[in-house]
């Protein structure tokens, strides 16, 4: 083993963030000019790689780049500062909010973007929320200062009562839309401008007054009070123009929070501790087609990892070797010698590795906190070629397996029916079994609308529940029983019937894995 200072000093420089944000934000523009501020892209959208020149744009599907939205997290590692970056760029559409809750379960903090003319909307709202009750600490950045926006003090106001949260703004916008030329740095007391600005500009008269008038009214930058989530610092830019965008890097470099400890079924994992531990927050598959590959997003929470060493499987107790681990930079990828605490790296695997696995060198520990939500949309999958039902069985498993969906098979032998969170995942599956599969596929609808699961401290109780409803009931892809109740008004009736049980719309995959 490496001397110990050496490993606590690789894990120190980690910062490993997520950049949540309402749709149309501009969150994958500032993902990308980060990568380029950070060295890791010539050019946005393009990276630099063994001197030629491949389009890597964070949003790599096919349906994310006919719809111009994120449908998948994207997972990015580069160097900056001396720092080591994992940057997860989260679906900023709702109907993904799975895959931004579970992404969130493997960050230290989070970069918050706002649109400067349209302030808190309703999805940055939720995630807000989501990193609240995680504890993970946010830095704001508010974007497209360069078009017609509000007043940034009305901003950092609607931010402070909407998210109650105090707001300490450690740059300042010289100008405002077309006149929006660059920032001032609050602490440092300089200038970060596109072009020079003369000091009898208009724009320097009232940017002397504003910085008066923030001195006086909002508060400094407290850290302490930053990583316990209960200020945020913020910072003024414009990402498609590259206007504070290494600004904000640079702080996530100065004060960004370390790798943190984890909290497990039986302990706390501190991320200094030497033994190796991972929780798979993540299963991508086919992000090679021509490869067929299933990719499975690991967050090292302690220890050292080294390509070669083979870890434990704590829910299956089997041995997984690591024979190519990987860094990611969007689709394009490259071996991971060695990885730290805090990093995120991905295990190619042919479905042995699971959303919410725990690996360890050897102990029995387990992470929670991976949920699976209730869907609020249930179709049974009709095939156009009976011929590829194998094919259809096989696609389904996998792909409910990564959560591009979620499976359910009633117990009474009918067909499988998928369900969702939102419509758009519906598109999803469609597009991906085409393209990825060669299936194609239409929908039925099912004469359920509401799914929950069902569990008991009574297993009598339970079984009596199930013997009784078959109907009604189907087995998720853990086996864990899901009532199926054709209305809100059936559910609660049924909740009330049945006082020894308990419905839930939320279902820790450790823990359902361990129940069934």
């Amino acid at each position: 083993m490496e001397h110990a200072a050496d490993y606590a000093a690789e894990i120190a420089r980690r910062r490993t963030f997520a950049i949540i944000s309402h749709p149309d934000a501009g969150k994958t523009t500032l993902t990308e000019r980060l990568l380029r501020a950070g060295g890791a892209i010539q050019m946005a959208g393009q990276v630099r790689a063994k001197g030629e020149r491949r389009r890597t744009r964070s949003d790599w599907m096919t349906i994310e780049r006919e719809r111009g939205i994120s449908v998948v997290t994207s997972v990015m590692t580069f160097e900056h500062a001396g720092c080591v970056f994992n940057l997860l760029d989260t679906p900023g559409h709702e109907d993904f909010s799975e895959d931004t809750y579970r992404t969130l379960t493997a960050v230290d903090s989070a970069v918050m973007v706002i649109d400067a003319a349209k302030g808190i909307e309703a999805r940055t709202r939720k995630l807000f929320e989501i990193c609240r009750l995680r504890d993970i600490p946010i830095l704001t950045f508010v974007n497209k200062m360069d078009r017609e926006s509000q007043d940034p003090f009305a901003l950092l106001d609607e931010v402070a009562g909407a998210l109650a949260l105090d707001t300490a703004p450690m740059t300042w916008p010289v100008g405002r839309a077309r006149d929006f030329v660059g920032t001032y740095d609050l602490h440092a007391r300089t200038m970060n401008l596109t072009e020079e600005v003369a000091q009898s500009d208009p724009r320097m008269a009232a940017l002397g007054e504003e910085i008066d008038l923030v001195r006086a009214a909002l508060p400094e930058f407290d850290r302490a009070a930053f990583m316990q989530g209960s200020l945020t610092p913020v910072y003024f830019g414009s990402a498609i123009r590259e206007i504070g965008v290494l600004d904000l890097l640079d702080a996530l470099a100065a004060f960004g929070p370390r790798p943190r400890a984890q909290p497990a079924d039986l302990r706390t994992v501190e991320a200094t501790e030497p033994a190796l531990t991972a929780l798979v927050f993540k299963i991508q598959a086919n992000m090679d087609p021509n490869h067929r590959d299933r990719i499975a997003f690991a967050r090292v929470c302690s220890g050292r990892l080294v390509r070669g060493m083979r870890l434990k499987q704590v829910r299956t107790g089997k041995q997984i070797p690591l024979h190519a681990p990987q860094f990611f930079f969007a689709r394009d990828r490259e071996l991971a010698e060695e990885a730290y605490a805090g990093d995120v790296v991905g295990i190619p695997n042919h479905g042995t590795l699971r959303i919410g696995d725990t690996l360890t060198e050897g102990e029995e520990v387990n992470f929670g906190g991976v949920p699976s939500f209730a869907p609020e949309i249930l179709r049974r999958v009709r095939l156009d070629d009976a011929m590829k039902a194998k094919k259809l069985r096989q696609a389904l498993q996998e792909l409910a397996e990564e959560g591009v969906v979620q499976i359910f098979r009633p117990q009474d032998g009918a067909p499988p029916l998928v369900g969702v969170v939102g419509s758009l995942q519906l598109d999803v599956l469609v597009a991906r079994l085409r393209a990825e599969y060669g299936v194609a596929i239409g929908y039925d609808s099912v004469p359920y609308t509401v799914a929950r699961w069902v569990t008991s401290d009574d297993r009598a109780a339970l079984e009596t529940f199930v013997a009784a409803n078959r109907s009604s009931l189907a087995d998720d892809l853990d086996g864990a029983p899901v009532f199926l109740a054709s209305s809100a008004f059936m559910m609660r009736r049924t909740e009330e019937q049945s006082p020894r049980l308990t419905f839930r719309d939320i279902k820790d995959v450790h823990a359902a894995r361990v129940a069934a």
